[in-house]
């Protein structure tokens, strides 16, 4: 079966990769995953904060009134809650890339313009071939508006496009006012594809401490068709790729992705809960599921369930959500 795909102008044998996560933090089960056929391999996100944290550091030990700043620091998280400074990680993707044959997504995550984005640069040197924007930002200031912020998100990708000659995808959240004007927006300054979905992970409350009690929660397959409807919106409507993450948990979810018109399918919890040859065993699955549905390539079926033929894909969305608040009937 022929799964080649083509995501962010490489050149895949299939779209079948692991999103960004801890899984590339050992060198081993980079290997595991290379070994259980990944497509590409995508870096865990180097953050903006790490990056500040270490500049204003820097600047603290070298310049004679540095101690002046030098309670900036605390706002940043500490350096231990990070598996790797930003040289080490640096390091470790260099690492990465002699270790494997396959292509090496970098990732760099963060919110505003500024230095921290030379390291995108730094990353292409240190090997990587193509970069995730990872824009992973809560929009709660009141005075500031819609326009303002994707604005900012504008002016990070021109200005990683002037640094880089390597591919660059941003990875986006779904709570944008316009997604698919901004989408538009975002390719037209020359994005070479878009990442759906950053999943936001929501804090409890601990009503005894009186504080924020973070959660990780793993994904699971109802997640999916948030991404589904957007997939299907956007592809065919844009010149960059698209990649899925978040809710690819069975070879279904990927068939049903790659229909909507996905490049790319990123898996993260799956891989975390089954280890990375759940990667090799949902590729093989998509292949005969292909196969039993007299499909030939992937290309035949990738983006075959998208609305790029749909006259006017609001009033089909319109109608959908009615026919779906119409189909509850009580027992």
């Amino acid at each position: 079966m022929d799964l080649k795909t083509t995501y962010l102008g490489l050149e895949l044998p299939h779209p079948f990769m692991p999103g960004a996560s801890p899984l590339v933090d050992d060198l081993d089960t980079v290997k595991r995953l290379e070994d259980a056929g990944a497509a590409a391999i995508v870096m865990h996100s180097l953050f903006e904060e790490q990056i500040v944290r270490e500049q204003v550091a820097a600047f603290v030990h070298t310049e004679q009134h540095g101690e002046s700043f030098a309670e900036a620091l605390c706002y940043f998280p500490s350096p231990q809650k990070f598996a790797l400074g930003p040289e080490e990680y640096l390091e470790h993707l260099g690492r990465v890339k002699k270790a494997v044959s396959c292509p090496v997504i970098g990732s760099l995550n963060g919110t505003s313009l500024g230095g921290w984005l030379n390291y995108a640069k730094f990353m292409e040197q240190a090997g990587a071939d193509a970069l995730e924007l990872n824009v992973y930002a809560l929009a709660t200031k009141p005075d500031e508006d819609a326009g303002a912020i994707e604005g900012r998100t504008i002016e990070m990708l021109a200005c990683l496009k002037q640094e880089v000659g390597i591919p660059v995808a941003v990875k986006l959240s779904p709570f944008y006012t316009s997604l698919a004007h901004f989408a538009k927006r975002l390719d037209d300054v020359g994005a070479d594809g878009l990442v759906l979905f950053n999943r936001f992970y929501q804090p409890d409350i601990d009503t005894e401490e009186l504080q924020a009690a973070p959660l990780l929660k793993l994904s699971n397959s109802s997640e999916l068709p948030l991404r589904l409807r957007w997939l299907a919106i956007l592809s065919g409507n844009l010149r960059g790729s698209l990649g899925a993450t978040g809710g690819v948990h069975e070879a279904l979810d990927a068939v049903k992705v790659l229909m909507a018109g996905a490049h790319a399918v990123q898996m993260v919890s799956a891989l975390l809960m089954h280890g990375p040859e759940r990667l090799a065993s949902i590729r093989q699955e998509v292949a005969e599921w292909m196969e039993k549905h007299e499909y030939d390539s992937l290309k035949q079926m990738q983006g075959s369930m998208n609305l790029k033929a749909c006259p006017d894909p609001s009033v089909f969305e319109r109608a959908n959500y009615m026919l779906i608040l119409q189909s509850w009937r009580n027992a």
